[in-house]
């Protein structure tokens, strides 16, 4: 967040500061930068008019009512995304972020969304499970928890070893163009955009059987807990006056929401005594 400070040292605080003290007032003017996937409905995309929306960026406007704060919205190249937080370009990643797995590289919001990693094929395709994906070529976004699923060291990797190939691609708008063009055979994806994308598209499936099952969560700079406390107190207060409830059912997320139910309390307690189990073994 960035904070834009104004000092004004009058001749009388100057002649007191001599004697150990000044005087100076601060005027802060604040924002609250959210770096997201500009092609990712329905967390954060580019509607008809031009303007970038969706779940996530309505949440993060909602928490900036409350604070007071201005939303800035920074569309990002996802393979960049550690780039630009560290270097201050950017506040958090709120933009249907996997928690899994990443959970010692970010400071993380509670977890608000149960997420799933899902495979999409034409509805021609004679693949019915993953077993059918030996040999075929199956798509994926660049630096996505996909990716990190299938790459080695991931939990599916023996799965992504029986592809025919696993190709990357920038956005998943590309990954489908492939797809209908029969370039690839299928594309490993978030299960919220998967079904987002089969309603704007006709001719497509997603198999019964998922890669895995995760949690969304807001991922800010490594040890940047004021901030992150500060957005998480606001989004309880989201939950709390039925904000958050309508942004998920005007999105069609309600059966995937978790924040407020006693699943997303009990995953951020579980972290919690990680975390500080984990403190407590580096000061020892």
């Amino acid at each position: 967040m960035r904070k834009t400070v104004v000092c004004v040292l009058t001749g009388a605080a100057l002649a007191v500061s001599m004697i150990g003290s000044t005087a100076c007032f601060a005027e802060e003017q604040k924002t609250f930068t959210v770096g997201f996937d500009a092609e990712y409905p329905p967390y954060g995309y580019m509607d008809e008019n031009g303007e970038y929306t969706g779940f996530d960026l309505e949440l993060a406007q909602a928490v900036c009512d409350l604070e007071g704060w201005e939303l800035v919205k920074t569309a990002i190249d996802w393979d960049s995304k550690d780039m630009e937080l560290n270097s201050g370009s950017i506040d958090c990643i709120w933009n249907g972020f996997t928690m899994n797995g990443r959970e010692e590289d970010y400071t993380w919001s509670k977890p608000y969304v149960d997420n799933s990693q899902v495979i999409v094929v034409p509805e021609s395709s004679d693949v019915t499970d993953l077993s059918g994906l030996a040999g075929k070529i199956v798509g994926v976004q660049a630096a996505s928890a996909a990716l990190e699923l299938l790459s080695e060291g991931g939990d599916q990797a023996d799965l992504a070893a029986t592809f025919g190939s696993l190709q990357q691609f920038p956005d998943y708008n590309n990954a489908f163009v492939e797809l209908q063009a029969g370039s690839i055979d299928a594309v490993a994806m978030d299960i919220g955009v998967a079904q987002y994308q089969l309603k704007q598209k006709e001719g497509y499936k997603i198999l019964d059987e998922k890669l895995n099952s995760e949690k969304y969560a807001i991922g800010f700079k490594l040890g940047n807990e004021e901030l992150r406390d500060t957005v998480d107190d606001a989004m309880d207060q989201l939950v709390a006056d039925g904000t958050f409830a309508k942004l998920a059912e005007k999105y069609e997320l309600t059966d995937m929401v978790c924040l407020g139910t006693d699943e997303g309390e009990t995953e951020t307690e579980t972290e919690g005594v990680q975390t500080e189990a984990a403190t407590e073994a580096v000061t020892e």
